[in-house]
């Protein structure tokens, strides 16, 4: 904690039993004049008192403290700075950034500089739950089997972790079938309110992270403000750079009522994020208020908060009140800290009560909650809501428009079987993902569907994959107390472990007949999973069709082995004696879910999280090895030294020119589709590279798990086998045609020929480009593929964030402007002009279209570098080489002293 230059004289005292605690007064000094202060948005005054606490006159200015109280929840091009409290991981992100990491530690080496000048000044914690996969189900051993398979696959990228723990200060690790890192942050990690010594006195202020996955906002329902960003943007909060931002615009939802009799909070916040996206929150801060809040249980707030990247906000926050207080006696944190929290949110205006002021907010929105229905979303987007009444009608339309209409009824018998698949059969049903595995409602009314189908002699059917993956360890305590976890293991629902699996793609495998069946007849087959996202391509290669719904739902439609059913009206099956069974027959009452909710009590949180970074024998037994730099192999196909501070990628070129375009792509481009995190396809330019390294195919595992290796990443960048090149329409996946040529190659070959001869490309999409997962590899990806600029109608926040943390400019075309109205085929080049004279944030830049008919059009572009910080960056080559060239300065001049 830095000394603040406190020209607002607002450092104050509170006494909790007795106990004194600095603190920086919201509404104290100077700023007890501001009219403006009280009726603030929640978010605004926990970035003001961050901006207090940290006023330097550099980077925190007063001024700039002023133009924050004065925002009034309104957007303003005031350039701010934000210092976290901590950053956290999971290790699908967190490897590449700790390999960046020790990759500027070589950097300094080779500068004769002392390595341990690159550590974490921020503490970090990182959390291994996105590499256990399904390869196992419906068996009392597919735990102990995934675990295994999941250790022995990723041992040398555990091995580098361990090193990490060793080698930098103020880094933590929880091992793997721990949980879910959103799930451990909401149940241990987070304070609420943190404290720090310092000069013999002891400072309280807020809990806030920035977190390397998009759902950190998950912690937002817990009242501390922290939201995801790229790796990239969280290495330089792990080295003390500030996170730069523009003051947003705070959008107020108003929630009133309360949910109806078997309405869950997948339901509710389904709606909040059709609500919202239809709305437009992209960018801004989000804050939930209202008397719905008294009946809202803190585990539903923290699946709305979960779900904010969905819904395109950069936070979806709910203030503290009692409903917190219960959650942090309920989950085992220690009473004086429990304490300090009312008190410290009672003396700075974060505490929700009777005599709450509504704040001023940019916008206000109201969701009356006995309006809310069953829902799910999809079948590729989870803004995308279908009622549960619609789901049949959505799911016959969907298969239409795959052209497979007149096969709607045909039946596809499975080989050795007596049974026949459909079009929109369910072939994986997974309860799954920190949005609902953290939520004791959702999960118990899954465990109660299951005892009550089995009572009535119903079994799921058996092409569907079922699989239950909590996001902690307490879920298996409380399910098993409850006598839950028994009705879900006949059903197939067997724990198959502790972290994000079909979420983030690692589904598995299907069974071998059911995969056969799909391939050979072209079926359109869906899953139905308790997740956050969808996107084409993410679940499993072979399944079209994916739909967001609660976990009970998920039982159900296990049940149904189908989705072409509504089932509000039509039978899941007949019991015993033959007579049809509805969904109404076997979904438990509130009363019922509550009651088993009550049960659940503090010492099984206790329990769990008493030895949360010990980890299994396997975990201890692994050695790590030591030493402040790690040794990079040529032979590591998981682990590689990255490029990123060769010469070659620092600094910019001072223009663009007759640059080709490498992809022409369209709306709602994710971060899947440029970087996908799933299976490495068997054809793909990374299985191409893995085969000749030795690897066979059963090892490939996933991208996600070798994102510590850039020459797989780099061939797998806009390799989604979804993906949709204009300059290709006749294929779907990863392929491009290079200038003068017919014939179609991978991006990644394309790539490599052009930068061969020396030549940049840009990449032109539509609007929405790089919704979806905070990953930081679609913006690596992108570079290393020589990309220098990015052209579309919108970015969405985090991947604009970090393609400007890689050195690649984001370019946006003027409103109105499209690749459409510009007629472009994927055969023009570009040059884009005066990069070598000052930019200025936002500036509008020069660009030169040349078509291939001798047309030449300028046009103008504007730049999304949006504050002074990213221009900085830019001109670096990005923010970690700009963090390496203050380093080289200091040394320099400390040289000379």
């Amino acid at each position: 904690m830095k000394n603040s230059d406190n020209t607002f004289n607002t450092l104050s005292t509170l006494t909790v039993n007795d106990k004194p605690f600095r603190y920086f007064a919201i509404n104290g000094g100077e700023l007890a004049s501001h009219k403006t202060i009280a009726r603030l948005p929640l978010t605004i005054k926990i970035l003001l008192e961050n901006m207090l606490r940290n006023e330097d006159g550099l980077s925190c200015r007063r001024d700039d403290i002023e133009a924050l109280a004065a925002s009034g929840g309104k957007a303003s091009e005031q350039e701010i700075a934000y210092h976290p409290a901590r950053v956290l991981m999971q290790d699908f992100t967190g490897v590449p950034a700790v390999v960046d990491l020790a990759a500027m530690r070589d950097a300094l080496v080779k500068r004769g500089i002392d390595p341990q000048t690159i550590n974490p000044l921020t503490k970090v914690d990182l959390v291994i739950d996105h590499s256990i996969s399904i390869d196992k189900f419906a068996s009392e051993s597919a735990f102990e089997e995934n675990v295994a398979i999941e250790m022995q696959r990723n041992h040398e990228r555990y091995q580098f972790l361990k090193w990490g723990q060793s080698a930098f200060a103020n880094f933590s690790v929880v091992p793997p079938g721990t949980g879910i890192c959103h799930q451990v942050n909401l149940e241990y990690l987070a304070k609420v309110v943190w404290t720090e010594d310092k000069d013999g006195e002891r400072f309280a202020y807020p809990d806030t992270l920035v977190g390397t996955d998009s759902h950190t906002t998950m912690i937002n329902g817990l009242g501390v403000l922290g939201w995801g960003v790229g790796g990239i943007e969280a290495e330089a909060a792990i080295l003390g750079q500030p996170i730069s931002m523009l003051i947003p615009d705070v959008v107020g939802v108003e929630l009133t009522g309360k949910l109806l009799e078997g309405i869950t909070a997948t339901d509710l916040v389904l709606t909040v994020v059709e609500m919202l996206r239809e709305y437009g929150v992209v960018g801004k801060f989000v804050e939930f208020y209202g008397a719905g809040l008294d009946h809202l249980p803190l585990a539903d707030r923290a699946t709305i908060a979960n779900m904010a990247p969905e819904y395109g906000a950069t936070c979806g926050f709910f203030p503290v009140d009692k409903q917190t207080i219960n959650y942090l006696r309920l989950s085992g944190r220690d009473e004086e800290q429990i304490e300090l929290v009312e008190a410290y949110c009672k003396a700075q205006g974060l505490w929700r009560d009777e005599h709450f002021l509504v704040p001023d907010f940019s916008a206000t929105l109201r969701l009356d909650l006995t309006t809310i229905v069953p829902s799910l979303a999809g079948p590729k987007r989870p803004q995308d809501r279908v009622p549960v009444t619609g789901l049949k009608t959505a799911v016959a339309g969907s298969i239409e428009l795959a052209g497979k209409a007149k096969q709607l009824n045909t039946e596809y018998p499975l080989a050795g079987s007596e049974v026949a698949m459909h079009h929109g059969d369910v072939v994986i049903a997974a309860i799954t993902s920190c949005t609902n595995t953290s939520n004791p409602a959702v999960m118990i009314a899954a465990g109660l569907v299951a005892r009550n189908a089995l009572a009535k002699g119903l079994q799921r059917k058996s092409w569907v994959k079922s699989s239950l993956a909590p996001g902690s360890k307490v879920v298996t305590e409380y399910l098993q107390q409850a006598k839950l976890q028994e009705p879900l293991d006949k059903l197939g629902f067997n724990l198959v472990g502790y972290g994000c699996t079909t979420c983030i793609g690692n589904s598995g495998p299907l069974p071998e007949v059911v995969e056969a069946t799909i391939a050979a007849n072209d079926l359109i087959v869906s899953s139905v999973l308790s997740g956050n996202r969808n996107f084409e391509g993410r679940i499993h290669p072979l399944v079209q069709d994916n739909w967001l719904a609660s976990p009970p739902l998920v039982v159900a439609y296990a049940l149904a082995g189908t989705t072409r059913i509504d089932l509000s009206r039509d039978s899941l099956g007949n019991d015993d004696n033959g007579q049809p069974v509805y969904l109404k027959d076997i979904w438990p009452t509130n009363v019922e879910i509550a009651e088993l909710v009550q049960a659940i009590t503090s010492t099984m949180f206790n329990k769990e999280y008493s030895a949360v970074f010990d980890g299994d024998d396997r975990w201890r037994a692994i050695d790590s090895g030591n030493g402040k730099t790690y040794k990079f192999t040529e032979d590591s196909t998981y682990i590689q030294l990255p490029p990123f501070f060769e010469e070659r990628y620092r600094g910019k070129s001072s223009s663009i020119i007759k640059a080709p375009m490498l992809a022409m792509l369209g709306d709602s481009v994710t971060t899947d589709h440029i970087s996908p995190a799933g299976a490495i396809p068997q054809d793909s330019p990374a299985s191409q590279y893995l085969r000749a390294q030795g690897i066979a195919e059963k090892d490939f595992n996933s991208y996600g798990s070798r994102r510590g290796n850039h020459k797989v990443m780099v061939r797998g960048t806009f390799g989604n086998i979804r993906i949709r090149n204009e300059m290709t329409p006749e294929l779907e996946g990863g392929y491009t045609r290079m200038q003068g040529e017919h014939q179609p190659r991978f991006i990644y070959d394309a790539a490599m020929l052009y930068q061969s001869k020396n030549i940049d490309t840009v990449v032109v999409a539509g609007k929405e480009y790089g919704t979806g997962s905070s990953r930081d590899w679609a913006a690596k990806g992108t570079l290393l593929l020589g990309v220098k600029a990015v052209i579309v109608e919108s970015f969405e926040r985090i991947h604009r964030s970090n393609l400007v943390g890689m050195g690649v400019l984001p370019l946006q075309f003027m409103p109105g402007e499209t690749r459409k109205t510009l007629s472009l085929t994927g055969e023009e080049t570009f040059d884009i002009v005066g990069l070598d004279e000052p930019l200025l944030p936002k500036q509008e830049v020069v660009a030169t279209i040349y078509y291939p008919s001798g047309e030449v059009r300028p046009i103008k572009l504007q730049s999304r570098l949006d504050t002074a910080v990213e221009v900085k960056y830019y001109l670096a080559g990005g923010v970690l080489s700009y963090v390496l060239d203050q380093i080289y300065a200091k040394a320099e001049l400390d040289s000379h002293n």
